[in-house]
């Protein structure tokens, strides 16, 4: 078996990381950091309709009569044909029977040739999402912190502490990479960021771990092995297992993701996009990055 030497290749490792990283703080600039309505409050209206809605001419008209900031998104139901205005009118409180009437009677009045009709219409309160959402970065906090103590204690022989905060500086990049997707694809942050950071937080750790444990082993087989030798021995014996991991949920995260494209199911598609993205980072930090920051600590220990 051709052992690759990953350590060598750390700071290209670094400097994707980097990179994505940059891109990530470009796109919020840009695009800006979206909050899902049920974070945010208001109301969302749905309205069913046939031929063309210009979706930013509806946010305008919508705007202009409630004085507040409006979200338009159209989706088509792939199996039905169905098409459907999706109107998100931000505040922490609703909006009354007149000002909806008055909406309806504008966009009615804006797109005569649409046969637009109200499907759906509901008031959002925001209390309960925000309480989600502190518990929701709390748990990712909790999580983090076991996570450490979990690896310090059982890779104790090797170092656990550092690999333990190695192995959360790779799960702090997955998270970043999750986060970056819903800029760039405009996925508002709910509670779908929540899951999927914390899914993703269970699965890259389990490919860390898996590297951790054949260092562990190949340093009582090869103890005249440099750190270094025996942390890409280990990564090139594990590579094969993690990639065709990461790929076979890839593939499956990806169906979801299609099927829920195609079926216009908007809280799937959430879930889904940023899930594929984080399954390639946990591979990627798990191989390239944890184990790399690991030895350079050790190294540098052992100078000291």
């Amino acid at each position: 078996m051709k052992v690759i030497d990953f350590y060598s290749k750390r700071w290209i490792f670094f400097g994707i990381a980097l990179a994505t990283i940059v891109v990530g703080i470009i796109a919020g600039f840009v695009n800006g950091v979206e909050l899902d309505i049920y974070f945010k409050g208001g109301s969302i209206l749905k309205y069913n309709y046939v031929g063309d809605v210009d979706a930013n001419k509806a946010a305008d008209i919508a705007s202009n009569i409630v004085g507040r900031a409006v979200s338009t998104q159209i989706t088509t139901e792939l199996s039905s044909g169905e098409k459907r205005l999706i109107i998100n009118i931000s505040g922490n409180y609703g909006l009354d029977a007149k000002l909806q009437k008055e909406l309806d009677e504008a966009l009615k009045g804006a797109f005569p040739g649409s046969d637009l009709k109200l499907s759906e219409s509901s008031m959002v309160e925001p209390f309960f999402g925000r309480m989600f959402l502190r518990n929701g970065i709390m748990a990712l906090l909790i999580a983090s912190f076991f996570v450490v103590i979990y690896v310090w204690i059982r890779f104790r022989k090797i170092g656990g502490l550092s690999a333990g905060i190695m192995a959360l500086i790779a799960l702090l990049f997955d998270i970043i990479v999750v986060f970056i997707t819903h800029i760039i694809f405009r996925i508002p942050i709910g509670d779908s960021f929540v899951a999927v950071a914390l899914t993703i937080i269970g699965y890259s750790i389990n490919d860390t771990i898996v590297v951790y444990d054949r260092i562990r082993e190949n340093r009582k087989l090869y103890p005249k092995l440099a750190i270094e030798e025996v942390t890409n021995l280990s990564i090139t014996q594990s590579m094969t297992r993690s990639i065709n991991t990461s790929v076979a949920v890839f593939i499956s995260v990806t169906v979801v993701y299609i099927l829920a494209f195609a079926n216009s199911i908007e809280a799937v598609q959430g879930f889904a996009l940023p899930m594929a993205m984080g399954t390639i980072a946990g591979c990627f930090s798990s191989l390239c990055i944890a184990e790399n920051l690991w030895v350079m600590w050790n190294k540098r220990e052992a100078k000291a």
